[in-house]
């Protein structure tokens, strides 16, 4: 590509590297219009990596009311889930209940109770818990995943590593999901339908010029700046929205989106079964604990106030205790900073509907339209993971009319890649790669398939050895992986690697991944890595 040309045009420009402008560009590109998206990191750097790891309805969000959120959610896990079932797969969630729980936070549906029936203040009675799961198993109409049952944690696995206090729990389904394989996939699947993808460039400016935008793009590499011009923008910056409106855009807004940062520890595996808990607390929040890449349990998420974009989310120590001491209140071996072995943060750009608190600001998104007279600006504000896709096609449905001609909706169903096989085909999967590599191990092979699907075969090509696979970093992480991941999947640093295309950061130590980077810069220098712009 030429530096500082303003001769190619494109019909979409999308700022934001993150799920929703990835699962955008992907939409767009598919209906046939010609699309370029610039990425300020790596792909998924914010908060596309930083999630609760689930495709969930949002059951909590029943008692905000937010009925169509949530029926749009449900019906999208099993969408979604037959489209990436090597990213994504069904999980079993348990909530466990006794009568004297109480809870000091306030809702609408509490609000309600407490006038009607001023006994219950403070609690949510079974026959509350058991009408949401029943909207929750019917909402979405389920196909794939089995619903709400009744445990007796006196007896069954689930209650060992509970309190004795409970002893009776609701167990439901929602999905796991590998959230920033999840962007990579969607990104690598709009670069093969003709898109251009470009991580570590920032947009500068963008302004309009006659019947276009012109995008002022920067290298970070290199420091080489070229325009681009569009017919039509997309600000998916996530909880960098408002500061491209205001700052990049130069635009006055009234529109304002409310940073919440949410934080999760990792701490050593606290139970042996594959279920996930859905924890209740005293304030009315809710958490969750997840059985997280084999050896170890995911707990969060928090919800706090966030003030700059620009500040690098955390989990403070006061978060990390809230959590521990909110876990403790369920677990019977009490959780504490010294079971954590990792902690991360990431900031969710809520659009800001004036609510009181940051849990009851809504999860829903809100797409504006600027520009009508023919030069399109779309601001991407809120969303969560699981409606990505529904928010894609709602974004095309805004701007398609500006593009006489252009394609319908498209992506329900259609495969990521490495996706093409039945949602209960895993199993087989793993089985017909240890056929064709015996070399691999029942654990490598099923981390390979579930990260990659059928493309691991790919990966792996004619090696009839671990060491045809080239030097090994740590924790099964091969030369021709890493490989793969900077040709086909924007990868250009080891945290690239071992944090969001693997989470195998959690298993490698600090020498073993600065030997990766070592051997990656020596890659990118031999011209082995895919350059930050590509296309299909």
């Amino acid at each position: 590509m030429s530096q500082g040309s303003q001769d190619r045009c494109v019909d979409l420009f999308v700022i934001g590297g993150g799920i929703n402008g990835c699962g955008i560009a992907r939409d767009a590109a598919g209906r046939g219009l010609s699309v370029e998206l610039a990425e300020m990191s790596d792909l998924a750097s914010a908060t596309s990596s930083a999630s609760t790891k689930l495709f969930h309805g949002g059951l909590r969000y029943l008692e905000y009311f937010e009925i169509r959120l949530v029926r749009e959610a449900l019906i999208e896990r099993e969408t979604l889930l037959r489209a990436m079932p090597h990213i994504s797969w069904p999980m079993r969630f348990v909530l466990p209940w006794h009568r004297d729980m109480r809870f000091e936070g306030e809702t609408p549906t509490s609000r309600i109770l407490n006038v009607i029936m001023p006994w219950m203040k403070g609690r949510r009675p079974a026959w509350l818990i058991r009408l949401g799961l029943f909207l929750y198993d019917h909402l979405g109409g389920r196909q794939i995943l089995p619903g709400t049952t009744t445990l007796d944690l006196a007896r069954a696995p689930e209650g060992k590593p509970l309190k004795d206090k409970f002893t009776q729990a609701y167990e439901y389904s929602d999905c796991w999901i590998e959230d920033s394989r999840l962007v990579v996939l969607n990104a690598r699947d709009a670069a093969a339908r003709g898109a251009r993808i470009r991580v570590r460039t920032r947009v500068q400016s963008a302004e309009r010029v006659g019947d276009l935008w012109h995008v002022t793009l920067e290298d970070q590499a290199t420091g080489a700046t070229e325009v681009v011009r569009s017919r039509a923008l997309v600000n998916a910056g996530g909880p960098w929205v408002r500061d491209v409106i205001t700052n990049t855009l130069r635009l006055n807004s009234s529109e304002g989106v409310r940073l919440v940062r949410g934080s999760h520890i990792v701490t050593r595996k606290l139970y042996d079964h594959d279920k996930c808990y859905f924890f209740q607390g005293t304030d009315g929040r809710i958490i969750f604990a997840i059985p997280y890449e084999g050896e170890f349990t995911l707990i969060g998420t928090t919800d706090a106030e966030h003030g700059d974009a620009g500040e690098r989310p955390e989990c403070t120590p006061e978060e990390a205790e809230y959590l521990c001491r909110f876990a403790s209140e369920y677990f019977e071996r009490p959780v504490t900073r010294e079971d954590i072995v990792w902690t991360y943060s990431g900031v969710r750009p809520l659009y800001d509907d004036g609510a009181k608190s940051a849990t009851a600001a809504t999860r829903d998104y809100v797409l504006s339209l600027v520009g009508g007279e023919g030069v399109p600006l779309l601001n991407v504000f809120g969303g969560k993971i699981t409606t990505y896709r529904k928010l894609a096609e709602a974004a095309l449905a805004k701007l398609t009319p500006f593009f006489p001609g252009t394609g319908g909706d498209w992506t329900a169903g259609v495969p990521l890649p490495g996706g093409d096989f039945p949602v209960d085909g895993v199993e087989r999967l793993i089985e017909s790669l240890r056929r064709g590599y015996p070399f691999l191990t029942a654990a490598w092979a099923r981390r390979l398939v579930r990260a990659y699907g059928t493309e691991a075969v790919d990966i792996l090509g004619d090696a009839r050895s671990a060491a045809d696979l080239g030097p090994e970093f740590g924790a099964t992480l091969t030369a021709a992986e890493v490989r793969w991941q900077m040709r086909h999947e924007f990868a250009s640093e080891a945290e690239d690697v071992v944090w969001r295309r693997t989470r195998l950061g959690l298993k490698m130590t600090g020498a073993q991944i600065d030997a990766l980077e070592e051997w990656m810069r020596q890659e990118r220098g031999m011209g082995g890595a895919r350059p930050a712009v590509a296309e299909g």
